[in-house]
């Protein structure tokens, strides 16, 4: 699988990144439902064994599990491995889930990370939020702290944008950006993307097929059959208005992948990759199965005319969107 320098970094990802977001099942607020830990690592080993370098996690993911998970299936392996994880997200003895910059806390996670993860390095670790704004500065300076002692390899940030961005930038160099960005949510394109290129910040997108909207695999039926411990369930993209619509786009998309011998999961994903700015797109990953499937995307060019005529697809269903909650 080809690779891309991360920024000024001297990581190169493979332009296919790990999700384990769903790794952490479904027992907390932002689950995505039953999870069995024995499928989990057999879907990381899966990715690594198609070429996949990295993986994306974070402990609010499950409260600590997904980071477990990954800490039991790279041991042994972990010099071939590149990880990120991520802080700001905190929770209390209830589970209940806040945000926390403030260098003690960022600290303890860290910590807290490394025994999770089974390892004494983080490669690339990453502000989650950028809440409460106030506390950006303390929050990128801990960072600093955590990289000068070797507990870091590069500090990074989550859902900021250009503004947030400018702000840590004189204290230390952003090695990257993890914006969402798919075809469904194109926003990042307008002022993000320019900027992270033009200051060299590699950019990771996550949520590159919209939490599985995006592989050609959903339904009506199944949206609403999506259990209450799914967070989708929840989600505008699974629910009327939008869900018609955007199930009416996904099935035009599949069209177009179908006649170029790909799947829609890997349309999107090659959508995404089409942009220069982007660095790698997290795909995430419940089963080894599906890391096959996805990988293949990472040698799919678009060509311009498909690009075109995907760009028409989306803006109408940007219209009917608009039109439907007007």
């Amino acid at each position: 699988m080809q690779t891309r320098q991360l920024g000024k970094t001297d990581l190169h990802l493979s332009v296919i990144g790990f999700g384990a977001w769903a790794l952490g099942g479904g027992d907390y607020e932002f689950g995505w439902g039953t999870q069995d830990d024995r499928d989990s690592i057999r879907a990381i080993h899966g990715a690594l064994d198609v070429g996949v370098n990295w993986i994306d996690t974070a402990p609010v993911y499950g409260l600590g599990r997904s980071e477990e998970v990954v800490g039991r299936a790279v041991q042994g392996i972990r010099g071939e491995v590149l990880i990120a994880t991520k802080c700001s997200l905190v929770w209390d003895g209830d589970g209940k889930i806040s945000n926390s910059l403030k260098r003690d806390s960022i600290v303890r996670e860290a910590e807290e990370s490394l025994r999770r993860l089974q390892t004494d390095y983080i490669d690339l670790y990453q502000i989650h939020w950028p809440a409460p704004d106030e506390d950006i500065e303390e929050a990128w300076e801990a960072l600093v702290e955590l990289k000068e002692s070797g507990k870091i390899r590069y500090p990074a940030v989550s859902n900021f944008n250009a503004e947030q961005l400018d702000q840590v930038s004189p204290i230390h160099a952003v090695a990257s950006l993890q914006p969402p960005y798919s075809m469904f949510r194109r926003d990042v394109e307008a002022e993000i993307l320019p900027y992270c290129r033009d200051n060299s910040i590699g950019v990771v997108a996550y949520s590159p097929m919209q939490n599985g909207l995006l592989t050609g695999k959903f339904s009506a039926e199944r949206a609403a059959e999506l259990p209450e411990d799914d967070f989708r369930s929840r989600s505008p993209y699974f629910n009327s208005p939008q869900l018609e619509i955007n199930l009416a786009t996904v099935e035009k998309l599949q069209e177009i992948a179908q006649s170029a011998g790909h799947t829609t999961a890997q349309l999107a994903l090659a959508w995404v990759l089409r942009r220069s700015e982007v660095t790698s797109a997290i795909t995430g990953t419940r089963k080894p199965e599906q890391i096959k499937e996805t990988a293949a995307a990472a040698d799919w060019t678009l060509d311009t005319e498909t690009i075109e005529t995907i760009t028409t697809l989306l803006d109408d269903r940007e219209n009917r969107i608009a039109n439907s909650s007007s």
